[in-house]
C-alpha cells in the first residue's frame, strides 16, 4: 500500500481551547481507518480537517504528498457521509444520487449508468423512483453513501453515520458498509465512539483522547495489546488494579507476586497491571493464584459475567463456565495475559 493521506504536526484551536495537539497520521491507500475515541478528543475534527471544513492553526495536510491544506472542499477528491444525511427531500432517489453528476453536466446516459450501478452497489436497485420520505433510515443512510460515492472520490470520509440507526440496522451496516469499501477499494476514513463498530470493520483504528493520539494499530493489536489502561478500559472491559514492576517479568499486584513477559520497565516502578475478564480462569480454591468471593453473575448469551471480590477489588471474570454468588472461587491467570502499562498522568 501506499501513503494517500497524511498529517504532519496538525494542531487546531478554537480560540483558546487546542482541539488537536501536534498529531501525526499516516493514511493509506484502500484501507478502511477507523478515528475513535469519546466526545470531544477530536476525531471529528481530523475528519474536518481532511475534508476541508476546517484548516489546520499550524501544520500540514498532505494529499498524494502535496499539500492540501487551503484547497477547499470542492477542490478536493473527498466526499463526505454526515451523521445527519443532508439529503434532498424534493428529489426522489435517483435525483439525489445524480446530483452531483448534473452539476458537472455529464451527459444523461452516462448519469444514468452511474447511478444503476451504485444502487446496485448499496442494495437499492428498483428504488430510483422513490421519495426519500418514504425511506426506512438505513434505506436514507444508502441513498447517501451513494450520492457521496457516485462522484468517484480518492477517499470517503463518514462522520458518525450510523449513530441514528438502531442496533440491529447499525451491525448490518458495518458488514455493509466494509464490504462496499472492499468492492470499490478505495479508502474509508470512519469517525465512531462505539468500540465494537471499530473493531468490526475497521483494517486500522486510531484511539484518540484530548486532541491526542494514543495508538494506531490493527483491531487484534489494540485490543491485546494497548499501550496504556485508558486504551484498554476505552476498548472493552479490562481490569486495571495498581502493581509494582519488581524487575523484568515480575510484577506485584493484589499483594503477591506474578510471572510476566513484559520488560524495559525501572526496578519497582509503579505500573498499571491490566488484564482482561476473558482471560481471567476459575479454578479450585487450592489451585488459585487468587481466591475471592463471587458477589455477582449476569447472563450475557455467550458467557457468564461474574464479579469475584478479592480484599475488596472486584475482579470482572467472563467464563461459560458459571459458579454461583457467595462461592469461593480461585482465579488462575497466564503470565501472557497479564500486561503492564506505563502510568500515564492526564491534565
Amino acid at each position: 500500500m501506499s501513503t494517500i493521506i497524511e498529517l504532519q504536526s496538525v494542531t487546531k484551536y478554537y480560540e483558546d481551547f487546542a482541539a488537536l495537539k501536534d498529531i501525526y497520521l499516516t493514511i493509506e491507500k484502500n484501507e478502511f481507518v477507523t478515528l475513535l475515541g469519546p466526545s470531544g478528543c477530536g476525531k471529528t475534527t481530523t475528519l474536518r480537517l481532511i475534508g476541508g471544513f476546517e484548516q489546520p492553526s499550524s501544520g500540514k495536510i498532505l494529499f498524494e504528498g502535496k499539500d492540501i491544506s487551503d484547497v477547499p472542499p470542492y477542490k478536493r477528491q473527498v466526499n463526505t457521509v454526515f451523521q445527519k444525511y443532508a439529503l434532498f427531500n424534493h428529489m426522489n432517489v435517483y435525483e439525489n444520487i445524480a446530483f452531483g453528476l448534473k452539476i458537472k453536466k455529464l451527459d444523461k446516459k452516462t448519469i444514468d449508468e452511474k447511478v444503476a450501478n451504485l444502487l446496485e452497489l448499496v442494495n437499492l436497485a428498483g428504488y430510483q423512483n422513490r421519495s426519500i420520505d418514504s425511506l426506512s433510515g438505513g434505506q436514507q443512510q444508502r441513498v447517501a453513501i451513494a450520492r457521496a460515492l457516485v462522484n468517484e472520490p480518492a477517499v470517503l470520509l463518514l462522520d458518525e453515520p450510523l449513530g441514528a440507526l438502531d442496533l440491529k440496522l447499525r451491525k448490518e451496516m458495518q458488514l455493509e458498509l466494509k464490504k462496499i469499501q472492499q468492492q470499490l477499494g478505495i479508502t474509508f476514513v470512519f469517525v465512531t465512539h462505539d468500540q465494537e463498530e471499530a473493531l468490526t470493520m475497521s483494517d486500522t483504528i486510531v484511539v484518540m483522547r484530548d486532541g491526542e493520539i494514543q495508538q494506531v494499530g490493527s483491531p487484534e493489536e489494540i485490543y491485546n495489546e494497548p499501550n496504556n489502561a485508558f486504551i484498554a478500559d476505552f476498548i472493552g472491559e479490562s481490569n486495571i488494579i495498581d502493581g509494582i514492576m519488581v524487575k523484568d517479568e515480575l510484577v506485584i499486584f493484589a499483594n503477591q507476586r506474578f510471572i510476566c513477559v513484559d520488560k524495559g520497565f525501572d526496578p519497582n516502578e509503579e505500573v498499571d497491571v491490566v488484564i482482561r475478564p476473558e482471560d481471567i480462569e476459575l479454578v479450585d480454591v487450592k489451585q488459585g493464584m487468587l481466591t475471592g468471593v463471587v458477589q455477582s453473575v449476569t447472563f450475557k448469551g455467550v458467557h457468564y459475567e461474574m464479579i469475584v471480590d478479592n480484599d475488596g477489588y472486584n475482579w470482572i471474570i467472563h467464563s461459560t463456565k458459571m459458579e454461583p454468588a457467595g462461592t469461593e472461587v480461585g482465579l488462575s491467570i497466564n503470565p501472557s495475559d497479564i500486561h503492564i502499562m506505563k502510568k500515564v498522568c492526564y491534565g
